[in-house]
């Protein structure tokens, strides 16, 4: 018999009592990730602000925010894709995702972003012990060398424009939105909630708004046939690895999100798989980043992520057991409230008035704006509107207004 110092406990009540904390977490990430403008860093702070008053224990308070933030990153692609509302980590996929809808393959979409997510925890669980052995070693050269890994990103996004008219009208909407990066992101947001942030009205301006004001002129969303997934295992397997990998990278960097790995994974996927292989590609980003941003803040003690900052503030310790458990279990609920619910709403939203539902989603977004950000937000709101506009007009693709984010962190501001 050999001893290997390991025992495993069951106990009844604190795993019911971990089980619901898990279930309430998802419930919650489950509403806002279906909420339009509402990104997984605002929800995330939203946590942190009424964590200290939930009469839990702080290590299932923080099972709880965990899971919340793992349900988010999969449900988050539902309304980007019915309405044009992206988190920001979905907003590179938006214009791909929304082809799809128009040529009626919305339902396969759907099942795609699933594959994407779901594939990238499977894909994170095996990488993430030795992925974080080797970011100890080359963390401190990519922390210092930032500025030009991210200049060549941005590079690369404007060169793979079709046309030399394209190209140029991605470069000025890159350097307008990083203008405004630098302009709103660090001015005050003293908004009704009890935390404030300026990427509600950014994101909702520069990706939301401009996709509701052309979808006014629009038919609405058409008829979407079956759910058939038109791409093939191998291929959707090696998008998924691309996106969890990107996501990886960027998840034990200082200030680069999961919207950037996003830009990172467009530019390396093979323009071949098209709309499909960009939806499937950013899904594993967004929740690879989350799990991957867990590992930099067990191995660095620091957050990366909207979500894990809200965990930090909580308190919560980092019970990994408890944590990756969570982790499991919300991305295997997820994976099914994605395809259940994603068809619901894109037969909900087929039903509606496609101008009183973009007029509505809006007024959801200047609303969220001044909750978040004040009355300077609804201004930067409508700021943000007016530049989103821009690559759409011009022939340029939505993505090189990640400037709002990449030009900021190249000037160091």
């Amino acid at each position: 018999m050999f001893d290997l110092g390991v025992r495993i406990a069951f106990a009844p009540e604190s795993t019911v009592l971990a089980v619901v904390a898990i279930a309430g977490g998802i419930c919650l990430g489950t509403i806002s990730g279906l909420t339009p403008g509402l990104h997984a860093n605002n929800f995330a702070l939203l946590l942190a602000a009424v964590a200290p008053s939930v009469p839990a224990p702080p290590r299932l308070v923080g099972a709880a925010m965990l899971a919340a933030g793992v349900v988010h990153t999969f449900l988050d692609f539902v309304p980007a894709l019915a309405l044009g509302v992206p988190d920001p980590a979905m907003a590179a996929s938006a214009l791909p995702s929304h082809r799809l809808v128009l040529g009626g393959r919305g339902r396969e979409a759907l099942r795609l972003s699933a594959l994407g997510s779901g594939l990238a925890v499977v894909f994170a669980l095996p990488l993430a012990v030795p992925v974080t052995l080797v970011m100890l070693e080359v963390y401190p050269m990519l922390a210092e060398r930032l500025p030009v890994v991210l200049t060549a990103i941005a590079a690369a996004v404007i060169a793979t424009e079709p046309t030399n008219h394209a190209r140029k009208a991605a470069l000025l909407s890159f350097l307008v939105s990083a203008a405004l990066g630098v302009v709103t992101l660090d001015v005050p947001a003293d908004g009704v909630l009890p935390v404030g942030s300026m990427l509600a009205p950014l994101f909702g301006g520069l990706f939301g708004a401009p996709v509701l004001i052309d979808a006014m002129r629009g038919a609405g969303v058409p008829s979407q046939d079956d759910p058939t997934v038109r791409t093939t295992r191998k291929s959707v397997g090696g998008l998924a690895l691309l996106g969890t990998v990107s996501g990886a990278i960027v998840g034990y960097l200082p200030g680069v999100s999961s919207a950037i790995a996003a830009t990172l994974a467009l530019v390396s996927a093979p323009s071949k798989y098209g709309s499909r292989g960009f939806v499937v590609t950013t899904s594993g980003v967004n929740t690879s980043n989350t799990l991957f941003a867990l590992c930099a803040l067990i191995a660095f003690g620091n957050p990366r992520t909207g979500v894990l900052v809200a965990l930090d503030r909580s308190g919560a310790p980092l019970a990994w057991p408890l944590l990756v458990a969570s982790v499991l279990i919300a991305a295997a609920v997820g994976f099914v409230l994605v395809v259940v619910v994603g068809d619901w709403y894109l037969r909900a939203v087929r039903r509606l008035d496609h101008v009183r539902l973009s007029v509505g989603v809006l007024a959801v977004l200047a609303l969220l704006s001044a909750l978040f950000a004040g009355p300077i937000g609804v201004v930067v709101f409508a700021v943000s509107t007016l530049v989103g506009l821009i690559p759409a007009r011009l022939g340029a693709r939505r993505v090189s207004l990640m400037g709002v984010l990449i030009g900021p962190l190249i000037l160091g501001v």
